[in-house]
């Protein structure tokens, strides 16, 4: 049997470890990475800490082995990070160079310290977003729905009116699981798509 529950604060040492995981395109980040910490101080660790109400968990008799996070108000959210989460980070991660050939956790650092601003044009329709991340074992047997109707009955009960995510283009398996949920592409780049969905009745 797997458990959806809301998640805890407890909780965040296996947020954080999925994270790293699933991390690349779904795959095992963990031999891309020299601090393991630093996917999570960026895709779960705010959404946990900050937003606590839109986290909920998937765990089975060996533990928590997946997660969804998201934030209702997107732009609130990235004016919360600015304020409370990014400075304490930026204080323990330096910014790279402009010119230096980063390696992989100096690009996770240059986030850090120049985040993404998620574009104007998908906030009305679709103001709210989440990341989800499912460990192998837990994949196939509809844990993702789950998780995924219970972050929706969550934002809709908060008056949330749509929802959107980003997926790299590697990230076949997940691409298809979105489409079929009835996610619909709203943009694309030469990494990746964000992909929309209404919520209203």
């Amino acid at each position: 049997m797997i458990n959806v529950r809301p998640g805890r604060l407890d909780d965040l040492d296996a947020l954080y470890r999925i994270c790293l995981q699933t991390g690349d395109a779904g795959e095992d980040a963990t031999a891309l990475y020299e601090d393991p910490q630093l996917l999570g101080h960026i895709f779960v660790g705010p959404y946990a800490v900050l937003e606590p109400s839109l986290a909920f968990v998937a765990e089975d008799a060996e533990g928590v082995s997946g997660f969804i996070v998201g934030a209702l108000d997107t732009k609130a959210f990235e004016a919360e990070l600015e304020r409370d989460w990014w400075p304490e980070l930026r204080t323990q991660y330096p910014d790279p160079p402009e010119d230096a050939v980063l390696t992989e956790d100096q690009k996770l650092m240059r986030v850090i310290h120049h985040p993404y601003t998620t574009p104007e044009e998908y906030l009305d329709r679709y103001p709210s977003h989440l990341h989800i991340n499912l460990l192998p074992r837990t994949q196939g047997q509809g844990v993702g729905g789950r998780l995924m109707t219970t972050l929706f009955d969550a934002l809709r009960a908060k008056g949330s009116q749509g929802v959107h995510l980003g997926v790299w283009a590697a990230n076949t398996r997940a691409i298809g699981f979105y489409r079929h949920l009835g996610f619909t592409e709203i943009d694309r780049s030469e990494t990746g798509f964000t992909f929309g969905m209404s919520l209203r009745s």
